[in-house]
C-alpha cells in the first residue's frame, strides 16, 4: 500500500484541487479572499443598521393619516349652556338613574363613612342578563356572635330592596297575568339544591333552610344564576314537639323570651336574602303576641316577610303589614300531593288565578317531581302570555299602593 499511487477515491477531500495550491502559495491571493469576505460582511452589517434605524412597526401595511380636531360643544339659547342641557330643561333631561337603567348598569354609591368617594359599577355580562348585586354589601350587615346579620343602611337602603331581583324589561306583549313562585327546602340536599338552581328559571325565588352545610357558598351560587333568595325560619307548629322543625325553632309560651337569640342564629346563617318565610309555624303564626317582637326585629333589619300559606289561621302577613313590613302571602301550595298530575293541576289553577287577579303567588318544595314539572311548565308561559316575576315584586302587581310594597 505504501508505494501504490492514490486514486481519486483515496485522496483527502478538498486537497489538490486545481488552482488551490497556486492561490494558497501567493500572499496576495489570500488577502484578496479575505478582503472580499470583509466587504460582504460590511455590506450585511450596513443593511442591518439601516433596517434597525428605519424600522417600520406597521410591517409595510397601508397607512392613512387623519387629522384630529377638538371642537367646542355647541352653545344653547343661554350663553355658556350646552345644547343638551338646554334641551333637557324644556324636554325633561334624563337623570343618572335613567341612564344607568337604560344601559343595564347598576351603580352602588356607598355612604361616605364606609368608602369615601368610591363607586362600584356592576355591568351585566350579557345583553339582557339580569345580575343581582353582590353580597354581603357591608352597608347592609353588622357583625354578631352568630355571623353577619342584615340591617338597614344609614341611607335607608334595605336588604329587601338591595337584594331583590330586578323585574327587567317589560314584555313586548302585555301579559294576561303574572305569577310569582318560591321553591323552598333548599340547602340541605346538595343534589336537590343544585337541580333547583340549574333547572328553574331565574325569575323563580328560592328559599333556604338554615341547617345546610356551606350555605353561604350555595346561596351565592343561586344568586349568581339570578335567583333572589329567602331564609326559611323554623316556627312552632300546633303538634310541636312531635313535629319538630329543627334546632333554634321560634316558640310560643314560656320559651318565647329566647326567640331573639334563636332568630339571630338563623339570620346569621348566610347573607344576601331579601326576607324570611316561615317553615311550619301554625301555632306561632296564630299568636300575634309571640309574633310581635319577632316582627319588630325583622322590621328594624329591613327584611320582607312571606307567609307560606300552610296555615289558615296564620296572622303573619297582616301583622307584618301593620308593622310596616313588605309582606306577601302564598295563594297556592303546588306539591302538597307530590305527583306530576296533581302538580300540573295546581299550576293550571294558579294560571287561572293570575288571569283573574292580575297576580298569583305559588309555593313548592325542591322535590325532584316538583322541579321537573315547574321547569317544563315555565317553558309554556310565553305562549300563554303569563309572566313569571320575582316574589319580591308580587305586591306591586297585586296592589301598587299597598302599604309596605317594595316597588
Amino acid at each position: 500500500m505504501a508505494g501504490k499511487p492514490l486514486t481519486e477515491l483515496d485522496k483527502p477531500l478538498g486537497r489538490n484541487r486545481p488552482g488551490r495550491a497556486a492561490a494558497s502559495s501567493r500572499p496576495w491571493g489570500r488577502w484578496a479572499a479575505t478582503g472580499a469576505a470583509a466587504l460582504v460582511g460590511t455590506a450585511l452589517i450596513g443593511i442591518a443598521l439601516v433596517a434597525a434605524i428605519r424600522r417600520d412597526p406597521d410591517g409595510g401595511e397601508p397607512i392613512a393619516v387623519a387629522s384630529i380636531e377638538k371642537r367646542a360643544a355647541p352653545v344653547g339659547p343661554q350663553a355658556g349652556t350646552p345644547i343638551a342641557a338646554a334641551e333637557g330643561t324644556s324636554r325633561g333631561a334624563a337623570s343618572a338613574g335613567d341612564l344607568e337603567t337604560s344601559a343595564g348598569v347598576t351603580v352602588y354609591r356607598p355612604d361616605a363613612s364606609s368608602a369615601p368617594g368610591s363607586i362600584v359599577i356592576t355591568v351585566p355580562d350579557e345583553a339582557g342578563t339580569i345580575k343581582l348585586v353582590p353580597s354581603p354589601d357591608r352597608r347592609l350587615v353588622e357583625r354578631s356572635r352568630y355571623g353577619l346579620l342584615p340591617k338597614t343602611a344609614p341611607d335607608g337602603t334595605t336588604p329587601a330592596k338591595a337584594y331583590a331581583r330586578p323585574l327587567g324589561p317589560e314584555p313586548s306583549t302585555k301579559p294576561l297575568g303574572r305569577i310569582a313562585l318560591v321553591v323552598g327546602g333548599l340547602g340541605i340536599s346538595q343534589t336537590g339544591t343544585a337541580d333547583a338552581i340549574a333547572k328553574l328559571p331565574p325569575q323563580i325565588s328560592l328559599a333556604f333552610a338554615p341547617y345546610g352545610a356551606e350555605l353561604e357558598r350555595t346561596v351565592q351560587r343561586a344568586r349568581g344564576e339570578g335567583h333572589e333568595v329567602f331564609l326559611q325560619l323554623p316556627m312552632e307548629p300546633f303538634d310541636y314537639p312531635d313535629n319538630d322543625p329543627g334546632p333554634h325553632t321560634l316558640l310560643t309560651g314560656p320559651n318565647a323570651p329566647d326567640n331573639p337569640d334563636r332568630l339571630a342564629w338563623a339570620l346569621g346563617r348566610f347573607t344576601g336574602y331579601v326576607g324570611v318565610i316561615n317553615f311550619l309555624g301554625g301555632r306561632l303564626t296564630a299568636d300575634e303576641g309571640a309574633l310581635s317582637p319577632i316582627l319588630r326585629e325583622l322590621a328594624g333589619r329591613g327584611l320582607m316577610v312571606v307567609d307560606d300559606g300552610s296555615s289558615a289561621r296564620s296572622l303573619l302577613a297582616p301583622a307584618a303589614t301593620r308593622a310596616q313590613i313588605p309582606a306577601v302571602k302564598v295563594d297556592r301550595t303546588l306539591d302538597t300531593v307530590a305527583q306530576a298530575a296533581a302538580i300540573d293541576k295546581e299550576l293550571a289553577g294558579l294560571e287561572a288565578m293570575a288571569q283573574e287577579r292580575g297576580i298569583a303567588v305559588g309555593a313548592a318544595t325542591a322535590l325532584p317531581v316538583s322541579l321537573d314539572r315547574l321547569s317544563r311548565w315555565a317553558q309554556t308561559l310565553e305562549a300563554k302570555r303569563i309572566q313569571l316575576v320575582p316574589l319580591s315584586a308580587a305586591n306591586s302587581f297585586r296592589n301598587p299602593k299597598t302599604t309596605g310594597s317594595l316597588r
